[in-house]
């Protein structure tokens, strides 16, 4: 017997080959676009979100959604305000239901202060949006951003940022705040005093409530991946994913990712821990309440900027950015089957590290899409041959 499940398992690595292979597809986004996200609408359509320079010199918050017969016309959200447009502050878009459209973004009004703000903005059709609302009640000049969305409820939204009360130099909180249909304001907390104040949130929804992962800090300088659960109307303490001790007195603007389906969630995350910077990837069939032991994806020395997407039969997709020869970077891909089995890492595009941005990657219907940046937004099917 023991013979036989041996067989078995190493029957199952080698037939697990879910390689994805990019095509390129041409979106709506127009030249100099930049900051890419995607969402998934309620009837399972991939909604990609960016901005874009707009006339008068300023820039623009737009969307389209890949239905059967291509993409949908570019609709805009606002226009000619502040955005920050770093890779890492990544606006988004969602629709909710028939009637509930929400959108996020982070906005820097001068460029010679460390002054961010988040503002949200809400609609009933996904054309008309109500006037922008500033998220965070602290109005000082500090950094309010790196955001994460996710329904949380019946015409509720919990938006999750970070705030540095105390500038760039002092802790980094993380904040929660909801937010009603109308795009209003009802609730801020704080849910941990102390974490990497440059690295981005990132929170999905189980069958058992909210997961959100962050980069944590410590007193001693320790940047490793936590995660925190609202459960049966509570939130939980956070729980280190895994003791990478990654220990560094900068911040890395690089965190986490994580994707669910019912209780079945994947997180992946960059660590500069060891002799070479890696990204690993973790699964739970617990709703995030226990994971497995971490899987290195990465090929090279990594970069970072993790995304991920999750299939219904829980096979990972997940991208990220490694050196490439010459000083460039490689935006990379590969699946990876719920037991753990690596599928071959393919190349999805090369160019300079800023350039390439966040990429993001998304799974929609039975479809799973990888966009990036270079001299407009760039968008790929990726394929998978079995």
């Amino acid at each position: 017997m023991r013979k036989l499940l041996f067989v078995l398992c190493i029957f199952a690595a080698y037939s697990f080959g879910q390689t994805p292979t990019p095509e390129s597809v041409a979106n709506p986004a127009a030249a100099g676009s930049l900051q890419p996200n995607w969402s998934t609408t309620p009837d399972g359509h991939a909604l990609l979100s960016w901005i874009e320079p707009v006339k008068g010199g300023g820039f623009g918050l737009r969307y389209a959604i890949r239905g059967g017969s291509g993409w949908s016309e570019a609709h805009s959200i606002v226009e000619n305000r502040h955005f920050f447009r770093h890779p890492a502050e990544v606006p988004e878009v969602m629709q909710l239901g028939e009637k509930q459209w929400m959108a996020h973004w982070v906005e820097m009004p001068m460029e010679s202060s460390e002054a961010e703000f988040v503002y949200v903005s809400s609609s009933t059709d996904g054309l008309h949006w109500s006037a922008p609302v500033m998220v965070n009640k602290d109005k000082s000049p500090v950094e309010h951003g790196l955001v994460s969305m996710a329904a949380s409820g019946p015409g509720e939204i919990s938006v999750f940022w970070l705030e540095t009360p105390k500038g760039e130099d002092g802790p980094g909180y993380l904040m929660r705040s909801i937010v009603n249909a109308q795009g209003q304001v009802s609730k801020e907390e704080i849910l941990d005093r102390d974490i990497c104040n440059c690295c981005p949130t990132a929170v999905t929804r189980t069958t058992k409530g909210l997961l959100v992962a962050y980069r944590d800090h410590t007193p001693d300088d320790i940047r490793d991946i936590s995660v925190i659960r609202f459960e049966n109307g509570k939130w939980t303490q956070p729980k280190n994913v895994y003791p990478d001790k990654w220990q560094l007195n900068a911040c890395p603007t690089n965190a986490a990712a994580v994707v669910a389906k019912g209780d079945r969630v994947a997180l992946a995350w960059y660590t500069g821990a060891g002799t070479t910077p890696k990204v690993e990837l973790v699964f739970s069939s617990d709703g995030g309440a226990t994971f497995t032991k971490p899987i290195v994806v990465s090929t090279g020395h990594a970069y970072g900027y993790t995304s991920l997407a999750l299939a219904d039969d829980g096979t990972a997709s997940i991208s990220w950015l490694q050196q490439a020869e010459g000083g460039s970077a490689r935006v990379m891909a590969r699946s990876v089957s719920p037991a753990g089995v690596l599928a071959p890492a393919v190349q999805v595009s090369e160019g300079g590290r800023m350039a390439l941005g966040y990429p993001r990657i998304s799974h929609a219907g039975a479809e799973t899409w990888i966009a990036w940046g270079g001299a407009k937004v760039q968008t790929a099917r990726l394929n998978v041959k079995k």
